[in-house]
């Protein structure tokens, strides 16, 4: 079993990492090829490209020209630990075991604008670049053509025959994994809590509910889709009516 999750804009790389150990990217050279392109882009430019306040504008501008590889404990950190917002508040990893890790290692996979694929212990420098930004580079005309079917491919070789995937990214992340590119059976679990007598997606609660999951999965050492529909984290519950073969809903 594999899991897809998205990033987060906001990161920290201020409070200490509890261990040294670490991983380097898989496509290292492509997201030089973003960060060459970015660093061209004026912080006016970088501020309507990306939707965002002229001091944001300015953070990111710099980030974009103090990005260098390569990546060490001293420039970056692990991307597990820079990564903060709801889905890893949900994930919580300052409270993973040591003996968790490494199947934290194997199963989760972080999609992300600028670096493609990242493991959870890649080391990973200060940026901001969501998949749905419209970057042109060279022909390219945004990130989905930019990553095209490389991440699905990626994707494929980690995964064995009848290895599931779950998917507990945001659409706007999934899309640069095309489904048809895909060789291996994916399942997306969707959580609804009930407000004013009707199960609603509030999406608060859905992002911190995708890293319960993620939590879950590798606490329980889960592999199987009967294993994953035990999922009762916080009050959520698997709802058989509501589900499909490809949405598993969880309500509370």
């Amino acid at each position: 079993m594999k899991i897809i999750i998205s990033p987060a804009k906001s990161l920290d790389f201020e409070s200490k990492v509890p261990i040294s150990l670490h991983t380097q990217l898989v496509f290292l050279e492509q997201s030089k090829k973003l960060n060459k392109k970015l660093r061209t882009i004026s912080r006016k430019k970088l501020s309507e490209l990306m939707g965002i306040s002229p001091a944001l504008a300015d953070l990111n501008y710099n980030r974009n020209q103090n990005w260098q590889p390569p990546f060490t404990l001293d420039n970056a950190r692990q991307a597990v630990y820079a990564f903060t917002g709801e889905v890893y508040r949900g994930l919580d990893i300052n409270s993973l075991s040591d003996e968790k890790l490494p199947l934290l290692q194997e199963r989760l996979r972080i999609l992300s604008g600028l670096y493609g694929l990242l493991k959870p212990l890649d080391l990973i420098q200060l940026y901001r670049l969501e998949m749905g930004t419209s970057l042109k580079v060279g022909r390219r005309n945004n990130l989905y053509k930019f990553w095209d079917d490389t991440l699905a491919k990626a994707l494929n070789d980690e995964m064995q025959d009848g290895v599931l995937l779950i998917n507990l990214a945001s659409s706007e992340y999934f899309k640069a994994v095309p489904a048809k590119a895909l060789k291996v059976p994916m399942i997306t679990p969707v959580f609804k809590d009930l407000k004013n007598s009707q199960y609603k997606t509030i999406m608060t609660f859905a992002k911190k509910a995708r890293g319960l999951m993620v939590r879950y999965i590798v606490d329980h050492n889960v592999n199987t889709l009967d294993e994953l529909k035990g999922f009762n984290t916080e009050g959520y519950g698997f709802s058989e009516p509501m589900s499909t073969e490809t949405e598993l809903v969880f309500i509370r």
